[in-house]
């Protein structure tokens, strides 16, 4: 077991030192280069859920339990419900 281990683990693939680090870009760049625009977005996909034109605003409100224990009653898609209902009423009421 005297074996010497080599210190280029793959010479195809050596470990990156500074230099190579600093000469690095990101993937977007490199591939709107080569591909466009349109081509690098076909080709990078993002992570996470696509961004919404209007995202909801997570807000604190205090309500009463009971209107709460109601809406949680209607099971999944309850907090749904409930900006559906305080939409409505904003539309009927002119607010809206």
């Amino acid at each position: 077991m005297n074996k010497k281990i080599s210190k280029v683990i793959d010479v195809d693939n050596p470990e990156w030192g500074d230099a190579e680090f600093a000469r690095a870009r990101p993937a977007v760049e490199v591939f709107t280069e080569l591909f466009g625009k349109e081509g690098a977005e076909k080709v990078i996909k993002t992570r996470g859920r696509p961004k919404l034109a209007n995202p909801k605003e997570p807000i604190k409100l205090r309500i009463d339990h009971d209107v709460v224990d109601a809406y949680r009653a209607q099971g999944d898609g309850w907090q749904t419900k409930m900006n559906e209902a305080l939409r409505d009423y904003a539309k009927t009421h002119g607010m809206l």
